[in-house]
């Protein structure tokens, strides 16, 4: 599957019952050499779950971002926040995995450094849907 693929497929709000394959689809893209992997289907996949909003789709987000150096650089720390910032920090931190921890690190450093200003779950998506209709 390619990114024209995925959008035709599952559109950039898929239904609940086509989570579980983009997780899928996300999922084994991380798993693959950094040569390998499609970043921009990996950074779609990333908005179809952030448009879903489930707190449980952070750290396989997170997992995707962590997988290689092009999929970090390409997939936004804002895709985490589905669920809204303060929301993902607290599930981040009450989930009390590594990988959460560190998720949530970044997250209050990129905070800090104003990648949040002025951010909302509805306007990241507008704009970013905005991005896949040009």
């Amino acid at each position: 599957m390619n990114e024209d693929e995925s959008l035709r497929r599952y559109g950039l709000r898929p239904s609940p019952a086509d989570l579980p394959e983009i997780r899928q689809v996300l999922l084994a893209e991380a798993e693959r050499d950094q040569q390998d992997q499609d970043t921009e289907l990996m950074k779609l996949c990333c908005l179809q779950l952030f448009n879903a909003g489930h707190l449980s789709d952070v750290l396989v987000i997170w997992q995707a971002k962590e997988s290689s150096f092009d999929a970090h650089c390409s997939i936004d720390v804002q895709l985490l926040c589905g669920a809204g910032l303060a929301a993902t920090k607290a599930y981040l931190e009450a989930d009390g995995s590594p990988d959460a921890a560190d998720a949530r690190q970044y997250l209050v450093e990129c905070e800090a450094a104003g990648d949040f200003d002025g951010f909302s779950v509805a306007e990241q998506s507008r704009w970013r849907a905005d991005y896949y209709r040009t």
